[in-house]
């Protein structure tokens, strides 16, 4: 299989783990040959914030790859007609942590030259910060009366940006992401100030956070949709189109214009994993691969010598329910 015959508005190709270095090292391989087919853009499980100016959250600048790619991405558009774009389309959310909404509501506020005392509301950035505001919900200022206000402030500072769209450019999209990242931000605090106990806190969390990829993904195409398709690149479970995250969301708003392409991987020095048993799904795609291929779903069994740990977590009925693909890497 030719991975232009896996094609679509937004073609989502997810790892199984965020620790084995081949995913990202093919992923920009993939660019580059999609780029020649129309594809004009990319976006990567990263802050939005942060890759408007190149950057990375979630530790992800470590990864030698992913500055590979911002370097060939710039050296590209040096001669290009027509440039090729990065984006990120996660929240500014860490595990166990959250940033206050200040700066970035204050962006957008100053964008738009109003006069709102926006830090008088959020306080000491710490408070927003601290993992105890994320991990308890009595230390959490997210149904603080400030934070009501403060969410009634962002929507209204969303409001005045898209009256101001007729002079729309650079600096009003850059105003625009991060009035949604701020607004985006105080309905997580919001969510972690609820009560319930761990699991239940840590799922809902989890829902805020896929809602957030997923309108930053729909906004995102939006943008590009002008220009060509665009590869997406995250987590499995970010990306399949089954259960809650946020490719279920796209994908069913989408339909076929999201394409879901699971990430399998064989075994893996880098996070110890072994071989798969051979009638796993990875352990059938094992036999027939060199390096890597593009395939087509696979029959087998889930295999059980997983590394959670790791953020690993091998193909299951779940990952291929609905995708169009696997890639594979031995």
């Amino acid at each position: 299989m030719d991975i232009t015959e896996v094609t679509a508005e937004l073609l989502a190709f997810g790892e199984p783990t965020h620790f084995e270095p081949a995913f990202a090292r093919i992923r920009n391989e993939l660019f580059a040959r999609l780029a020649e087919h129309g594809f004009r853009s990319i976006a990567l499980e990263t802050d939005r914030v942060a890759a408007l100016d190149g950057g990375f959250s979630h530790g992800f600048g470590e990864v030698p790859a992913n500055r590979r790619l911002l370097d060939w991405l710039r050296e590209y558009n040096e001669t290009a007609g027509e440039p090729l774009t990065f984006h990120g389309f996660d929240a500014p959310t860490e595990m166990f942590s959250a940033p206050s909404p200040r700066r970035y509501l204050e962006h957008a506020r100053d964008h738009l030259g109003l006069d709102v005392d926006i830090a008088a509301l959020t306080g000491d950035d710490e408070r927003w910060s601290r993992s105890e505001a994320i991990l308890d919900p009595a230390a959490s200022p997210g149904a603080s009366p400030e934070a009501r206000e403060l969410r009634v402030i962002a929507d209204d500072l969303v409001a005045a940006l898209y009256a101001a769209a007729p002079g729309l450019d650079a600096a009003w999209w850059r105003a625009k992401v991060h009035a949604v990242a701020g607004r985006g931000l105080l309905r997580y605090h919001a969510a972690s100030a609820q009560p319930g106990d761990r699991d239940t806190r840590i799922a809902r969390l989890a829902g805020v956070r896929a809602v957030l990829m997923a309108e930053n993904l729909l906004d995102i195409r939006a943008i590009e949709a002008r220009r060509g398709p665009t590869l997406v690149f995250a987590h499995n479970g970010h990306l399949q189109r089954s259960g809650s995250g946020a490719g279920a969301i796209v994908g069913a708003l989408l339909g076929d214009r999201y394409t879901f392409v699971a990430g399998s991987l064989g075994h893996s020095e880098a996070i110890g994993l072994g071989e798969p048993a051979p009638d796993t799904y990875e352990g059938r795609l094992q036999r027939e691969t060199e390096t890597w291929k593009l395939a087509g779903l696979p029959h087998g069994r889930k295999r059980t010598d997983t590394k959670p740990e790791r953020g690993y977590f091998g193909l299951d009925a779940d990952v291929l329910d609905g995708a169009a693909a696997v890639w594979h890497i031995a």
